[in-house]
């Protein structure tokens, strides 16, 4: 069982949910059973899809692809949300592109030590993802002052932000449901 839910199957969907499925197809022409969770309610399965596309999948994003994906690796660490961890950091690692640089990353975010690995507006955006995920009723204007004395522009704050609720909302959502990898394909990326 992949998730403490039923997920209703490709050939058992309705026209809404078959429609909503074609929608969260990945470039592997699967459903992920972080979309399929959503099968009994296609309306909420286009909406996540919608949402998790303009958040981490935006073309007009300026922070690096590899950072987006480190960051949500990072906020799924925080929320102890494996299956997204799974994803994101196979995403991360693959965009470094150097398994030494990659490895000293992982072992840094694994620890919660961000400052282990980056320094400057890197670090700064690492930062404030642990503070809007562990304790966000905390958050003041200095730690949105913080990221611009590191030269982030307020696009990017806003990516950096929508990346982080994004991530909080869906490790919510897989770990409250159960669910698992199990017959997904690990990461967007082709080996």
């Amino acid at each position: 069982m992949s998730a403490w839910i039923s997920m209703i199957s490709d050939e058992n969907a309705s026209p809404d949910l078959r429609a909503a499925l074609e929608v969260a197809r990945t470039p592997h022409g699967t459903v992920d059973n972080v979309m399929r969770v959503h099968s009994h309610r296609p309306n909420t399965m286009h909406g996540h899809c919608v949402l998790y596309r303009a958040a981490l999948h935006d073309p007009a994003n300026t922070l690096p692809t590899w950072l987006q994906e480190v960051i949500s690796s990072y906020v799924s660490v925080l929320n102890e949300c494996d299956y997204s961890y799974a994803n994101h950091w196979k995403n991360a690692a693959h965009l470094i592109n150097d398994a030494e640089r990659a490895s000293e990353i992982e072992a840094a975010i694994a620890t919660r030590s961000p400052e282990a690995a980056f320094n400057g507006a890197e670090l700064a955006l690492l930062r404030y993802a642990e503070k809007l995920t562990v304790t966000p009723g905390l958050m003041e204007e200095s730690d949105v002052s913080a990221l611009r004395e590191e030269g982030l522009d307020d696009g990017q704050i806003l990516e950096a932000n929508q990346i982080i609720c994004y991530f909080n909302y869906v490790n919510r959502s897989l770990n409250g449901l159960g669910v698992t990898t199990a017959g997904d394909i690990v990461g967007f990326y082709s080996e």
